[in-house]
């Protein structure tokens, strides 16, 4: 067990660089350590001020706002991440571009983009472990742990905050290379199904398509054919949790090596063989901008060997 101690009141002057974000996330960022729970508490509770004045956690502070926190003190038992495994030194080769504003990273499969649900680090932590002295650097939006692809990071609170707005406005563009089952209809090349979170007994998050649920579109591509199996690209136009997978179920072709909407029987004779016994869906290419008057930025994450050697032996014929 270790203690995090802020023993003194503090007064913080918001940044410019800094506006525009929750007073949850801000705190966050200042109290390194501390439980969201605390956190909240504090808010609730009236012990920070903004102004002099209480707020809810969803306030979104501004340049020159005065912030009142108060001293907090908690235990943790904390997680070192473990910088000498392979799998996080290997991260640092797996940087596909950076500047003084961001980082690309090609994502691994199976590892998270951040710690949490029995997983006691992700992608970012370990960055952030190899990168000590980095001042700043934050997920600009995420990947599921069995996707691999092209992960952006942000090294600017202000490259952050113009990224998000991309996002926003659909501005940025995120290809994926996805393998389904069956041969897709050449005419099929949007769906636009409502997509809604569902908690099943066992604590598992899926995703269902529903009246009730959140708009969801995704452009999908023909760009290969094989006997029982379409090679896509897809474009998610909206940023819904699976929204991939779950669209490509919906129209009966799910996702090759999906644990949660793929076809179980299609997937064991995969593993069986020895030609895949993970997710087919990589997040290839990705194009935005870093500053308004800056160039567009286009970013490309090579298939992995294994996705490569499952389509050479579907392009070669070969029964499976």
């Amino acid at each position: 067990m270790t203690e995090i101690s802020y023993p003194k009141v503090q007064f913080v002057e918001v940044q410019p660089e800094e506006a525009g974000q929750r007073i949850d996330n801000f705190l966050m960022k200042k109290l390194k350590g501390v439980p969201k729970s605390r956190i909240y508490k504090m808010l609730r509770k009236g012990e920070v001020r903004v102004n002099k004045g209480r707020v809810k956690a969803e306030y979104k502070i501004e340049a020159e706002d005065s912030v009142r926190i108060p001293p907090v003190r908690v235990s943790e038992s904390k997680t070192e991440v473990p910088t000498n495994l392979n799998k996080v030194q290997d991260l640092e080769k797996a940087v596909l571009y950076e500047d003084e504003r961001i980082i690309v990273l090609n994502k691994p499969h199976g590892m998270a983009v951040h710690g949490g649900s029995g997983m006691s680090y992700g992608v970012i932590e370990a960055m952030r472990a190899l990168r000590p002295k980095a001042p700043y650097l934050e997920l600009v939006h995420r990947l599921d742990r069995d996707t691999s692809g092209c992960l952006l990071i942000a090294k600017k609170r202000s490259a952050l905050r113009y990224l998000h707005q991309q996002l926003q406005k659909k501005t940025m563009t995120k290809r994926y290379w996805a393998l389904v089952n069956g041969a897709w209809p050449k005419k099929l090349k949007l769906v636009d199904a409502p997509l809604a979170k569902n908690q099943v007994k066992s604590g598992e998050r899926l995703v269902k398509v529903t009246e009730s649920g959140k708009d969801s579109k995704t452009s999908f591509r023909i760009l290969e054919q094989f006997e029982g199996f379409s090679l896509m690209s897809a474009e998610p136009i909206t940023g819904r949790t699976h929204q991939i997978r779950v669209h490509a179920q919906y129209v009966g072709h799910g996702l090759v090596g999906d644990p949660k909407y793929g076809d179980d029987e299609v997937n064991l004779s995969l593993k069986s063989a020895k030609l895949s016994d993970r997710l087919f869906l990589h997040a290839y290419s990705l194009k935005f901008k870093t500053q308004v008057d800056a160039k567009p930025i286009q970013v490309e994450a090579p298939l992995p060997t294994e996705l490569e050697q499952l389509l050479n032996h579907l392009r070669s014929g070969q029964s499976i």
